[in-house]
């Protein structure tokens, strides 16, 4: 069964719910262009996804956080975004708001790389205040051999092929089959723009036509399925591992010498 969502039930049913379970998970996604073919939600919606397709009832599921880290994304109509600092306080203040209710280990399940940084600051923060432990997981994250036999690539890139797969696999409504070859067309082969092995350009209006980065048209429902079951399968594992632990091994050792 899918971990139980907290918002479907009262605060007398949440009572025994979080008393109940071991991990909480926190999806967080971004309201953000995904080139001319797929959803602004689209990073939301696979993290919501695997989210939703875990098979454990020691875990609960936490409300989706639906707007993140999008500034690199701006010029692209749809958009939305909140800076590092307020995405970081929000999702901390969460965790917060959840730890005083005892659950105290959480696996953010993220579904947008804009998202990483602010993650990680929030989670050293409350693991030092010895508030909550906070593991931020991409979904995608351990996938690139199954991206490279899939698609010939180990990279995921952005709206291209693997995010047009885990969407189809999802929502297949949602994919705009009809401008796959449009998508393709004005796609960036790699992210950014790139000189001596630096980085000299990330707003993705500097190096991709439509917002796109890969290959769209590659991507498929089965595919999908395939990258979805990975991806659940490493949350699971995460999972188990947090789980077997106690609150108090996963904060900081204390100095010595």
């Amino acid at each position: 069964m899918s971990p139980p969502p907290l918002a479907d039930r009262s605060t007398t049913e949440a009572a025994d719910l979080l008393a109940d379970v071991d991990v909480a998970l926190l999806p967080t996604g971004a309201t953000e262009q995904h080139g001319p073919h797929l959803p602004l939600g689209t990073d939301t919606r696979a993290a919501l996804g695997v989210t939703e397709r875990l098979d454990r009832d020691d875990c609960v599921a936490l409300p989706p956080v639906t707007v993140g880290v999008s500034d690199h994304h701006r010029q692209f109509p749809g958009t939305l975004s909140v800076s590092p600092e307020t995405f970081a306080a929000y999702v901390g203040e969460v965790v917060e708001s959840l730890a005083a209710h005892g659950v105290r280990k959480v696996v953010v399940v993220n579904g947008h790389g804009g998202n990483d940084d602010a993650l990680r600051r929030a989670a050293r923060r409350l693991r030092r205040e010895e508030t909550a432990f906070v593991v931020p997981w991409n979904w995608w994250s351990n996938l690139g051999d199954e991206h490279e036999a899939l698609f010939g690539r180990d990279h995921v890139g952005h709206a291209g092929a693997a995010e047009t797969s885990v969407v189809s696999a999802l929502a297949p409504h949602l994919v705009r089959d009809d401008v796959l070859a449009e998508a393709d067309a004005g796609a960036a082969d790699v992210w950014g723009v790139h000189v001596g092995g630096a980085m000299v350009l990330d707003d993705v209006a500097d190096f991709s036509e439509n917002g796109a980065v890969g290959v769209p048209s590659d991507g498929g429902t089965e595919a999908g399925e395939r990258l979805l079951d990975a991806a659940v399968a490493d949350l699971d594992t995460l999972c188990s591992w947090l789980a077997e632990r106690s609150f108090d091994s996963l904060l900081p050792p204390e100095r010595t010498g």
